[in-house]
């Protein structure tokens, strides 16, 4: 077997920056330097849970980021490196992982993690879990001592460890008993290694973390999700403030320390406040789910119709007013992921092709029929983009109704088939292409496509990235003709943050360990 200290699995390459950040992130203060104090932050949506295992909403894993760990990570380069694991071992043939646990770490309540812990953990998160269910069903997860655990796989996967490593919907390890006692909503306590714990969690006020004397850091530097992790601050306190303008407000007034996902109309007053920090961060695709297991939109033809009338560069003007915050790209992997961009499918993106449209509609048959379509303001481009959409598709006579809800509705009724017939959404970038979300037949839409679960499994079972992207190549260009989703493009989240606030990184999302208040 071969040792794995550092793991270069290095499925998703990023070529220079993927953000655009208007000031440098700031150097975190001297190592050991503690400065105390609390951040407060501006979150646009009520979590629906806080166990990391059961969503895969962002804004469930960027907050509990700080509260779990997985026993490998992600550094700044996407190469998987251990965390709660202090090495691997991979087996020749690549079907068994064994995992060296680091020995001292503590979970929050003061129990040492140990195997059995990272077994239950990984057992439930393989069950909830869209990607783990999707690529590794079968995988087993073995207890050998209390510091050693070994995955074994029925068969090689190409990018199984990374997926121990995605920063979605994470692979938290939580103790056994807590796992043991989750009902079918979660876990009931939210106890991990992080270096933050949970405090409190006042329901549409704020959830309260506060820092981990006990943590136990690794030893080599902070590097991306990896790498050493220090509480420079006492106390996170995430204020959910679902109005746009408040958080906008709560930043200039010094309220909040950091707003996330502020409205591009406040970009260029806010960039001009010497006081305030903006920075805008590629966070990926965003674009209109279909359901495709009941309703209107099981039938082919009709998603081709409405793909083929949208006109795409109007919906993410809408969305988000200003050029800098969007981009055009047919590709369901991000430009920056050279190994991985396609261009298959080009020709069937932002048609706008109204005749196509009416012709598609008279195949399917459609006759009026009301088409709901989920949307929120608690994502202000979600809900602006739905506005356009269906002012659009009215213009070829369809008749949609925007269900506006908040977006803990959203998440739940998504779920529910026969409630509903689209919904917008974003996503995050992925390590490989086997792993985009709306792929998976378990995922909210519902994609039960053989030439795309054909073409997923062989994905899965390359060898190298060379032999995948050519099989990736022939996957997009499926999904341009299925059409689980209609892409509009890539979109840059943009934050506002007080210029008192040092060190904060991003990284799929923030990073608020090795993050400092000046006072």
């Amino acid at each position: 077997m071969k040792k794995l200290i550092m793991i270069f699995l290095c499925l998703f390459v990023i070529v220079g920056c993927s953000s655009k950040t208007d000031t440098k992130q700031s150097e975190p203060p001297k190592t050991g330097k503690i400065s105390g104090g609390e951040l407060n932050v501006a979150i646009n949506a009520q979590p629906t849970t806080l166990d990391a295992h059961m969503t895969t909403a962002t804004t469930v894993s960027h907050l509990t980021r700080h509260i779990y760990e997985q026993l490998v990570a992600l550094n700044s380069s996407f190469k998987v490196v251990p965390m709660l694991a202090e090495s691997i071992d991979e087996s020749e043939d690549g079907k068994t992982f064994t995992f060296h646990l680091r020995k001292g770490v503590k979970f929050h309540n003061g129990k040492e993690m140990k195997a059995e812990d990272v077994v239950a953990s990984l057992n439930k998160w393989k069950g909830i879990s869209t990607k783990a269910k999707a690529a590794i069903p079968d995988a087993t997860f073995e207890v050998i001592d209390d510091y050693t655990v070994v995955m074994k796989l029925p068969n090689y996967i190409f990018g199984a460890l990374a997926l121990l490593a995605d920063a979605s919907q994470m692979a938290a390890i939580m103790p056994k008993e807590v796992v043991e006692s989750a009902d079918p909503t979660g876990v009931t306590e939210y106890i991990g290694t992080g270096p933050f714990k949970f405090v409190d969690w006042k329901q549409d006020q704020y959830i309260h973390l506060t820092k981990y004397e006990d943590y136990s850091p690794v030893d080599y530097p902070a590097d991306g999700l990896s790498g050493k992790k220090e509480a420079l601050v006492n106390d996170i306190y995430f204020h959910v403030v679902t109005d746009s303008s408040t958080r906008v407000a709560g930043v200039q007034t010094g309220q909040y320390d950091i707003g996330l996902l502020l409205p591009p109309d406040n970009y260029e007053m806010l960039k001009s406040n010497p006081n305030i920090e903006t920075i805008l961060d590629l966070s990926g695709p965003t674009g209109l789910i279909y359901n495709k297991q009941e309703r209107i939109f099981s039938d082919q033809k009709m998603r081709q119709a409405v793909n083929a009338a949208l006109d795409l560069e109007s919906i993410m003007m809408a969305g988000f007013s200003n050029e800098n915050f969007f981009r055009l790209d047919h590709g369901h992997t991000v430009i920056e992921q050279k190994e991985w961009y396609s261009e298959a499918g080009k020709d069937r993106y932002n048609t706008h092709d109204l005749e196509k449209a009416k012709e598609l509609l008279k195949e399917a048959g459609y006759n009026g029929e009301e088409i709901k379509i989920l949307a929120t303001r608690d994502f202000d481009y979600m809900y602006n983009t739905a506005v356009v959409i269906k002012e659009q598709l009215g213009k070829i006579g369809v008749n949609v109704k925007l269900e506006v809800v908040d977006w803990a509705t959203v998440l739940e009724t998504r779920a529910k088939p026969s409630e509903y017939d689209a919904f917008i959404t974003a996503f995050p970038k992925v390590l490989s292409p086997a792993q985009i979300l709306y792929l998976g037949s378990a995922w909210p839409g519902w994609t039960n496509d053989p030439q795309i679960t054909e073409l997923t499994a062989q994905i899965n079972s390359s060898k190298t990235t060379e032999e995948a992207k050519v099989v990736w190549d022939k996957l997009q260009d499926r999904i341009y003709d299925y059409l689980p989703i209609t892409k509009f493009g890539d979109y840059y989240d943009f934050y506002g943050m007080s210029n008192k606030v040092k060190g904060i990184t991003f990284l799929e999302g923030y990073i608020l360990w090795n993050t400092s208040k000046s006072e």
